[in-house]
């Protein structure tokens, strides 16, 4: 059980992060006035750096059952636990609470601890 929930941990991460880039690009960078272009152009790359990230994330999280390492499996989770619990603590606050990123990311934290 608890290799089968790191497993969706790391979907769900995945799901997360590729809304993240979607709404990023199709609401956020649509309507954003940003100057110069240079600078919306860091900031859209930056944007998306963490998507990426996040994606990894995933990926160590749905990979992590099949290592045959525990610390590898540990520092993944510890690692994973403490990236996502920031980024929802984040969201939750410069949102106050109104958007549903930082519950799907603690939903991502919880079955990530839950599968350690």
């Amino acid at each position: 059980m608890p290799d089968l929930l790191l497993q969706c941990a790391g979907v769900l991460t995945i799901v997360v992060a590729l809304i993240h880039g979607i709404l990023g690009e199709t609401k956020v960078f649509a309507r954003a006035s940003i100057e110069p272009e240079r600078l919306r152009t860091l900031i859209r790359l930056v944007w998306q750096a963490s998507t990426v990230a996040w994606i990894g994330g995933g990926v160590l999280l749905i990979a992590a059952p099949w290592m045959d390492s525990a610390p590898a499996r540990h520092w993944i989770v510890i690692t994973m636990a403490c990236v996502f619990g920031f980024s929802a603590f984040a969201n939750a606050w410069a949102t106050r609470g109104r958007h549903f990123g930082w519950m799907a990311l603690s939903a991502v934290v919880a079955m990530t601890v839950a599968g350690y």
